[in-house]
């Protein structure tokens, strides 16, 4: 699965103004849930549930927060760059910037997890991370994202 089926430029906010984890994750809820017409609550909820079980801090400033809902079709990914970092219990303890979104139908097994390790893949390659981190351009953020040119992304 391409991450250009998962994020289309709605779903990239370059400059998340967030200074918490909850409220970052609140943000992001509140942004999927336009985007996906679906409750705000269930969105953070479904986020939460999964943060207690372990921080979705993967290490070197990148989050990947995650979690399954009822009903949703397709694989949803949104993306995030915070305007400052923050403490997101990451498992190397360095703050967060960097933040992908995955929703996936509560059937999507593989294609779960193959989009996490894809995410997690292109998120730690230092240049692409390094480029994301040095535009608030939503759609040069895109066509890093996605491989992509910015003006094939946007």
């Amino acid at each position: 699965m391409a991450l250009t089926d998962l994020v289309t430029l709605p779903a990239v906010i370059p400059a998340l103004r967030a200074g918490s984890k909850k409220q970052a994750l609140q943000e992001l809820a509140a942004r999927a849930a336009e985007l996906l017409h679906r409750d705000e609550r269930e969105i953070f909820e479904t986020l939460n549930q999964r943060e207690r079980l372990g921080s979705t801090g993967v290490g070197h400033g990148i989050a990947i927060p995650h979690g399954k809902l009822p009903k949703m079709e397709n694989l949803f990914g949104m993306f995030a760059r915070l305007d400052k970092p923050i403490d997101f219990e990451a498992l190397d303890g360095e703050p967060v910037d960097l933040v992908f979104l995955l929703l996936a139908p509560e059937a999507a097994g593989a294609d779960h997890l193959k989009a996490l390790a894809r995410v997690a893949r292109l998120l730690r390659d230092q240049e692409v991370a390094n480029k994301i981190r040095a535009t608030r351009d939503p759609g040069a953020i895109l066509a890093l994202l996605t491989g992509t040119r910015a003006s094939d992304a946007a």
